[in-house]
């Protein structure tokens, strides 16, 4: 355990606040504050309420990628497609299984005729 070095604490406390004065005064003149461009605070304010407008694009295909990668949109999107592909795949599935259906008729009723 650290013994206390100074028997009465209170005796120098006002002496220290006022090197602790003095030495704020120091530290302020040895750093010296540069003056701001004219219009800095308007022109903050203004940078900042154009990061914070939504961003116009270009073209309605910039605006729809915008739209679908929206967190909310994602989901739904990716449901969408994935049922959009089941659905073309069924069907091209199907498409492929007449095809083939024909093919082996043609071929039971006929089949001299695919030579």
């Amino acid at each position: 355990m650290k013994e206390n070095m100074n028997p009465d604490p209170g005796s120098t406390r006002g002496s220290a606040e006022a090197s602790d004065t003095r030495f704020r005064e120091v530290l302020r003149a040895a750093r010296p504050s540069p003056s701001l461009p004219p219009r800095f605070r308007d022109n903050v304010w203004r940078r900042i309420e154009d990061a914070g407008a939504p961003a116009k694009s270009g073209s309605w295909l910039d605006a729809l990628a915008a739209l679908v990668l929206k967190p909310r949109f994602a989901y739904a999107t990716v449901a969408m497609l994935v049922l959009a592909g089941a659905l073309l795949g069924t069907h091209q599935g199907a498409q492929a299984a007449r095809q083939t259906e024909q093919a082996r008729y043609l071929a039971a009723v006929a089949p001299d005729s695919l030579r």
